[in-house]
């Protein structure tokens, strides 16, 4: 993966949090932080169901200026997004993953051959977290969480450098 850590925050920096009443915040969040990513980066989305993983992934399309619609690819595992018209960067493509079903195999990982896709997208993995952070020396981590019998929904944010034989 290439360095694309200029203008990011390191894994030394603080983390970062933001309360999201609706859906369309969370949108607008995924947006904001698309701004900051590019082809070669991988962002890890952790959170129960329903915590808004996909609408996030939703605002980091739109930001990244993809085209298609963005669902959850859970019974496909993996979906491509073309790269389209970007106002702040290059175009760049990407790659949606819904991690739940593979349940940690590193064999099925490996089949969806997600490090050769990391050399010209960005790399979205719901349900990622303690599986793909091995593709990469660093990656986006957000974790996503959602206040029981409440539509309010919690995301904190921050970059995690993987260490040597991590």
């Amino acid at each position: 993966m290439a360095d694309h850590s200029e203008g990011q925050p390191t894994a030394s920096e603080q983390r970062f949090e933001r309360e999201l009443p609706t859906v369309a915040d969370t949108e607008a969040l995924g947006r904001e932080l698309a701004s900051g990513l590019r082809a070669g980066d991988l962002v890890v989305l952790d959170g129960p169901l329903g915590a808004g993983k996909t609408a996030l992934t939703r605002g980091i399309a739109a930001g990244l200026g993809v085209g298609g619609r963005v669902s959850s690819p859970t019974f496909v595992i993996a979906r491509r997004h073309a790269a389209g018209p970007r106002a702040d960067g290059p175009p760049v493509p990407l790659v949606h993953v819904d991690a739940y079903r593979l349940g940690g195999s590193l064999d099925e990982l490996d089949a969806l051959d997600l490090d050769t896709e990391l050399d010209d997208a960005v790399v979205v993995v719901e349900w990622g977290s303690g599986v793909v952070e091995r593709l990469t020396g660093r990656h986006l981590l957000v974790r996503m969480a959602r206040e029981p019998e409440s539509e309010v929904r919690t995301a904190t944010w921050e970059w995690v450098a993987t260490g040597p034989g991590e």
